[in-house]
């Protein structure tokens, strides 16, 4: 019976439902979309190219592992966990013999994947650059012998026998225009080099990702600069021998050798074979998983706030009615399993159609990210069942909780109580809502308190969004209260703007638990507004601040390309310069992940000052290390110490700690030799060369000029290019949660509409009393511009307040990079949504005739 009962009131009020069904439908879509992010990072998969016509293929393992043994109460508990490695781990050439001597295996094929980009003097602006292609296609390096396993074959010219021959691609010679017999200079590992194209080769399958160069077996294994190690091999089965067979077989017979534990050799088939191709893609995954998750998180908290919200302001129009239903004699648990229904019915409406929004949106949300370069174009998007059946679960549990809150107070009092509180709104605050918004007041505290204490990124970003969450479900629940308050201190300026300004101070009195409904949401955007847009900068501020005070060098030379090879170093080195070769990575110690850096200890001090804080720097050798005061005090470590890691590519060591230092924010938290780093990562060449000398500029450009792509700038036109990268990741994070942000602005727009639109009676008799239309708007707009002072404040509080603990946390100052501009910017625009969505919804109630309206039944 409440069922039909529900779908007729339904019927009935589809204007009052309206709010409370786009609410529910935006908060689907979000948490759609959001879904659809981390069950691509689960699930997504990565199509192989480059290992097509290879059905198996073995790998080195790509993951650090962690074994734990725990004894409790006479059982033992072994546990295993593996995180990923920054760079390609490589295998033993020598294991081709095992796998050439597996039962079923036809051929092996040993894979050399290097970086090899070719400068085509197609950059802008004239001059040699390297030559990515407009779509943004990775170059690498192979040797000619693993064409097959594509398979690539020539369609023009000959293979690479000398080491100055080099096949490329059909597309890369169609984008440059090339022909056998010309000249092509390639930047790989070593110096840029001059070699004659000796042939075009077509691969079988579509390539899209990237493009080849086939170079001589020798000279390969000279620019791979891994002597007696292979990428992979491909493997053949022989006719009838199925892959999974073979993998069994191969597995087996390394494991006999040993090849298949620890950091060993890996077997894949399928699918699997893609993220050995693309390590990019494989990485991506995990920070998928990652990204969606917080951003689904947050989504989901954030649309709870704003539910609730919608379903209170709802409920708040339908007093009336449901004091009647009480006075004629509806009990309590009716009245609620009528709201919970009618909830049920609306959410069941918004989350199915939110649903089929969220898909195509998060696709769009995907694309943007492949766009950004923050997700690889390798990876392919997922879609299932689970990211829609999630958001239509959430958005009924959500409506269906929303409603059971926002009756509670119309449902416990008594009917006569009911029938009065309908007319005027009671002015006490239910303790229950007093305590609750205090607790959370409380918690909100404490989470800007623990977050001044956080020192990593990871673990201080979902704390930060979570503190502006829990503070603006505070003000959501003390909202009356603080809407009383600012009434009260606004009364004076107010009564100074005439009848309007007083209208709307008794307005914001008698109505504060409406105009708190309001303030919610406004306060909610302002906050999250400012927090998004200032937690990057305030941390990429600090680290190039950092930099520049670390940076001694006078001329800073950086790559246009792939980065600067060492034979300029070696050039600039022999004119009497000092220079430091800068490579950077990442590291594991245990399974943390360290960002890691490897500098020239040769006259270091004249061109890099991280502020040693403890040791010296003197004794930085491949043997040793030096570490931040963030590391150090992470892994309780003191100069002298011995440190176990393993580098990018997965090699273990053990280093001794030669100094400490406090710059770690702007050089990273482990430096090493460049040695060191250099011969355990794929691109050994140097991010960025730091020059000392008295030579001026253009005598160091004229001593480069034979190395294409490097330009010679000084130390601020460096730091510079750094912000702008920074402003790019920034980007990426912007859109991360803009879709919050979006639904937040909707939301804003949404309850102000509704907040309006329920008064059109109350304008009815203030034009009867004599007001005009005019005088109308004018009190709505001073009450749109009172709550949004009001919500701007409370937001810009919450966000210092989490910005400062943030840059407390992570920078050690409480400095956050707040940018006036920018802050006036949120301000004006949520000061447009709200005139907009109070001045709309004013003008249509308005023109209904006031005696109509008056004279109407409710």
């Amino acid at each position: 019976m409440m069922l039909r009962y529900a779908l007729k009131t339904v019927r009935a009020r589809k204007a009052g439902f309206l709010g409370a069904f786009l609410a529910l439908l935006c908060a689907a879509a979000l948490i759609t979309a959001c879904g659809t992010l981390l069950e691509t990072g689960l699930r997504g998969t990565v199509r192989t190219e480059r290992y097509a016509a290879a059905p198996v293929v073995v790998s080195a393992d790509q993951n650090v592992h962690q074994r734990t043994v725990k004894h409790k109460k006479g059982k033992t508990k072994v546990k295993h966990k593996a995180k990923p490695i920054a760079e390609r781990a490589w295998l033993a050439a020598s294991l081709k013999d095992t796998l050439a001597g597996t039962p079923g295996v036809a051929r092996v094929i040993p894979e050399l994947t290097f970086p090899a980009t070719p400068l085509t003097g197609t950059s802008t602006g004239g001059s040699t650059g390297s030559d990515t292609g407009a779509d943004g296609r990775a170059a690498y390096g192979h040797s000619w012998e693993s064409a097959a396993l594509t398979p690539y074959r020539l369609t023009s010219g000959t293979a690479p026998e000398a080491a100055t021959d080099v096949v490329v691609d059909r597309h890369l010679a169609e984008r440059a225009r090339l022909a056998p017999g010309d000249r092509l200079t390639v930047q790989s590992t070593r110096a840029p080099r001059s070699y004659r194209v000796s042939g075009i080769a077509a691969p079988g399958p579509d390539v899209r990702h990237q493009t080849s160069l086939f170079f001589s077996a020798a000279e390969a294994r000279r620019l791979a600069a891994h002597p007696g190690q292979v990428t992979a091999f491909g493997v053949v089965p022989e006719a009838g021998t199925g892959p999974e067979r073979l993998r069994h077989a191969l597995t087996e017979a390394l494991r006999d050798t040993g090849g298949g534990a620890g950091t060993g050799a890996r077997v894949t088939t399928g699918d699997a074979r893609g993220p050995v191709e693309f390590l990019d893609a494989a990485a991506a995954r995990t920070k998928l998983v990652s990204m969606g998750g917080a951003m689904g998180g947050t989504s989901l908290l954030v649309a709870v706030l704003v539910v609730v919200g919608t379903f209170a302001l709802s409920v708040q129009q339908r007093h009336r009615e449901l004091a009647l239903l009480r006075a004629v004699a509806a009990t309590t648990g009716q009245v609620r399993r009528l709201l919970g229904r009618e909830a049920l019915i609306v959410g069941a409406a918004g989350g199915i159609a939110g649903a089929l929004l969220g898909l195509p949106l998060g696709g769009l949300l995907f694309d943007r990210f492949v766009a950004l370069g923050a997700v690889p174009a390798t990876l392919r998007h997922t879609t299932g069942f689970l990211p829609p059946l999630a958001a239509v679960a959430a958005t009924l549990l959500g409506a269906w909780a929303a409603a059971r809150i926002a009756s509670r107070r119309v449902t416990r009092i008594r009917p006569a109580e009911a029938l009065a509180e309908a007319r005027i709104e009671s002015p006490r605050t239910p303790w229950g809502r007093l305590l609750a918004g205090l607790v959370l007041l409380a918690g909100g505290i404490v989470l800007v308190v623990v977050l001044g204490t956080l020192r990593t990124e990871p673990a201080s970003t979902p704390v930060t969004f979570l503190a502006v969450v829990v503070l603006s479900t505070a003000v959501a629940l003390l909202g009356p209260l603080l809407v009383r308050a600012a009434a009260l201190l606004l009364a004076g300026p107010l009564r100074l703007t005439g009848h309007g300004g007083r209208l709307a101070t008794a307005n914001l009195r008698a109505g504060a638990a409406r105009a708190a409904s309001v303030v919610t949401p406004l306060t909610l955007l302002v906050g999250m507004a400012c927090t998004v847009l200032f937690v990057q900068p305030t941390l990429g501020d600090a680290a190039r601040a950092q930099a520049r005070e670390g940076v001694r060098a006078d001329w800073v030379v950086a790559s246009q390309g792939p980065g600067v090879p060492a034979a300029a170093a070696h050039r600039l080195r022999s004119g009497g310069d000092v220079v430091t070769e800068v490579v950077r990575t990442t590291v594991r110690v245990g399974l943390d992940k360290y960002a890691a850096q490897g500098v020239t200890p040769a006259g270091l001090a004249r061109t890099w000052d991280p502020d040693v804080v403890a040791g010296s720097l003197d004794g930085l050798t491949e043997h040793t290390v030096a570490v931040s005061e963030l590391a150090a005090d992470q892994l309780g470590l003191v100069p002298g110490d011995a440190l176990k890691l393993a580098l990018g590519d997965g090699t273990p060591v053990e280093v001794t700690v030669a100094a400490v230092y406090a710059r770690g924010l702007g050089f990273g938290d482990l430096t090493f030799a460049h040695g060191l780093v250099a011969a355990h990562v794929d691109n050994p060449l140097a991010a960025t060369l730091l020059v000392g000398t008295d030579r001026a500029r253009g005598d160091l450009a004229a001593a480069l000029r034979e190395f294409p792509g490097l330009t010679v700038l000084t130390p601020a036109a460096a730091d510079s290019l750094q912000a702008e990268r920074q402003q790019a990741n920034a980007e990426v994070n912007l859109l991360a949660m803009g879709l919050v942000l979006a639904f937040t602005a909707i939301a804003v727009v949404n309850t102000l509409a509704m907040s309006v639109s329920e008064r059109v009676r109350e304008f009815a008799l203030l034009r009867l009393a004599g007001a005009t239309r005019r005088q109308v708007l004018r009190m709505l707009r001073t009450e749109a511009l009172s709550l949004l002072l009001l919500a701007t404040t409370l937001g810009s509080a919450i966000a210092l307040s989490v910005l400062t603990a943030f840059s407390v946390g992570m920078t050690g100052r409480a400095a956050p990079a707040v940018l006036p501009l920018v802050c006036t910017a949120v301000v004006a625009g949520a000061g447009l949504l709200t005139l907009v969505a109070t001045a709309l919804p004013g003008r249509v109630a308005l023109r209904v005739p006031a005696v109509t309206v008056a004279t109407a039944r409710e």
